[in-house]
């Protein structure tokens, strides 16, 4: 791999990582764009103790634009986009309209291929290596930021999902603070720990080894539809040997990890069958957050880190709404047993 740091006209940063050493990236932006200002910011709920980003700028964001003027092709004659040279394998640079900024955190964009029409299920395993990379590169640099405690690497895909670029990519959050999910985890990992001293992850992962929810397995790799999913297919991707990060992954993992996911994404697109458009998916990968979790009873190692994979489609033409007692009360209904998901997505394994 090869990484190419640069800077766009109005001063963001970009940085290309090719799988060719000797990729050569030195194309301008030519652009005329105005320095970056945004409104983001942070408030904390009194109620309920989470937060919420305030960031009104993102109201003028690109909207659904045509192909022929997407902004995260490679620039093109006079048709000039954020990233300024001709092609790329895959590129991050910083989001132009950020839901975090300066002390609140920072925002990136990664696209995952130069191919419009592509989609991450496409992708090569060498192709999914490097974006593999580039999270876990990501993640360290991040990781170094004095407002950055927790990274957050994750893809939105399909409209439904309220994706504005149809272009492959995904975004990384850098929040200032654990996040709500997270601090949940983290508390129900510390009282596990406090009452039978031992890790909640661990104890979850051997029973769902044993029983008949699992999807997909290889050798350092494990992917399974949890017993208590949310959505209506759902499923939790696990490295066997528990890290609390991407950067703690070892080499045998990391070589594996392309083609048990693709594999994955492959059958979220045959669960409805081909009359049906793409499935439309959320893929969240969960890091430890850096620092001392003292205050949780535990260790960074004691943090399994894991992605979670899921579709808000919960049968051929149906959408699953977050409605009153999911919205209002966050306990979700879930119309697809877990144990019938799991079965459908072994059904739909590559030939």
């Amino acid at each position: 791999m090869k990484k190419t740091s640069t800077r766009l006209a109005d001063g963001r940063e970009l940085i290309y990582y090719d799988l060719r050493d000797d990729g050569v990236r030195e194309a301008p932006d030519l652009r005329p764009l105005d320095p970056i200002s945004t409104t983001s910011e942070i408030r904390e709920d009194p109620l309920l103790g989470d937060f919420v980003a305030i960031a009104s700028h993102r109201q003028g964001r690109t909207y659904h634009p045509p192909a022929d003027e997407c902004p995260l092709c490679p620039s093109s004659g006079e048709r000039l986009s954020e990233i300024p040279d001709s092609s790329y394998d895959v590129v991050v640079f910083e989001n132009r309209f950020p839901s975090l900024a300066g002390d609140s955190g920072r925002c990136e964009v990664v696209c995952f291929t130069s191919d419009h029409d592509a989609s991450f299920a496409d992708l090569t395993e060498a192709q999914a290596a490097l974006v593999l990379e580039a999270w876990t590169d990501r993640t360290a640099e991040l990781s170094h930021l004095d407002a950055v405690r927790q990274v957050f690497c994750f893809e939105n895909r399909g409209a439904e999902i309220g994706v504005t670029l149809g272009h492959p990519h995904g975004q990384i959050y850098a929040y200032p603070d654990t996040t709500p999910r997270t601090d949940l985890m983290l508390r129900s990992l510390g009282a596990h720990k406090a009452k039978t001293g031992r890790n909640l992850f661990d104890d979850v992962l051997a029973e769902e080894l044993a029983g008949d929810r699992v999807v997909l397995e290889g050798e350092h790799w494990v992917a399974f539809v949890p017993y208590a999913a949310h959505w209506p297919y759902e499923v939790h991707l696990h490295p066997k040997r528990r890290v609390p990060d991407l950067l703690a992954l070892d080499d045998a993992a990391r070589t594996e990890f392309p083609q048990l996911y693709l594999e994955l994404l492959k059958r979220f697109d045959r669960i409805f069958g081909p009359a049906e458009p793409p499935t439309p998916y959320i893929a969240a990968w969960h890091q430890a957050p850096f620092g001392t979790l003292e205050e949780y009873g535990v260790n960074r190692d004691d943090f399994a880190l894991h992605l979670e994979l899921f579709t808000i489609r919960r049968t051929s033409g149906k959408l699953k709404f977050l409605a009153g007692s999911e919205s209002g009360m966050s306990v979700f209904i879930n119309d697809v047993p877990p144990e019938t998901a799991a079965e459908r997505l072994r059904e739909v394994a590559s030939s």
